[in-house]
């Protein structure tokens, strides 16, 4: 069994809430990167790759630590799709993801800083959008503003309403943070869960 303390590299309150779940001690850190996508990157690629990079960031912070990195990208017809931010570009995210099929892709590292090992996985969550009228949206993002969200609803939440359909192998990938290949990725690094 490793002693090893556990970072969670990223400040996304999502994240550390769902890393809570495992009932581990570990405390989060969150890396300073630019996660615009790379020229000819898919949104597969850059989420498996900012995972990483943000797991490398914090190693150099934290060279004794295991850390866990993540990175969620949506992908809407092989185009990225960002958080909105603001309720006009929540509006007409919903609005172009309405009756469509989007692949969110949760890019996982766990990185033993200390031997430099990391185990990297890319979990996928197909989701189908059913088909909104304006007023929905609006309706919907009167009582959840999803400003942070790509795809802008949350499906942990009343943003489960707009969905048609969710596939994948692990509904914590969806939230941010795929908690059934993070399990696994632990308990290969010695890490008892439970």
């Amino acid at each position: 069994m490793t002693n090893q303390h556990i970072i969670l590299a990223s400040g996304s309150r999502y994240r550390r809430e769902l890393l809570e779940r495992l009932r581990l001690p570990f405390e989060t850190w969150s890396p300073d990167v630019d996660e615009a996508a790379f020229p000819g990157e898919s949104p597969r690629q850059t989420a498996e790759r900012l995972a990483r990079t943000k797991a490398d960031a914090a190693a150099k912070r934290f060279p004794q630590a295991l850390i866990i990195g993540s990175d969620q990208v949506a992908d809407l017809g092989g185009a990225a799709i960002g958080k909105p931010g603001t309720l006009d570009k929540a509006r007409a995210q919903l609005r172009r993801v309405s009756g469509r099929e989007v692949f969110f892709h949760t890019g996982l590292c766990l990185l033993d800083a200390r031997a430099g090992r990391a185990e990297v996985q890319v979990v996928t969550t197909d989701v189908v959008f059913r088909a909104l009228t304006d007023a929905e949206i609006d309706s919907y993002l009167a009582r959840e503003p999803a400003l942070d969200c790509a795809g802008s609803a949350k499906s942990e939440g009343l943003g489960i309403a707009l969905l048609e359909r969710l596939g994948g192998d692990d509904p914590t990938a969806l939230v941010g943070l795929p908690l059934i290949a993070l399990s696994k990725m632990l308990r290969n690094a010695g890490v008892p869960v439970p």
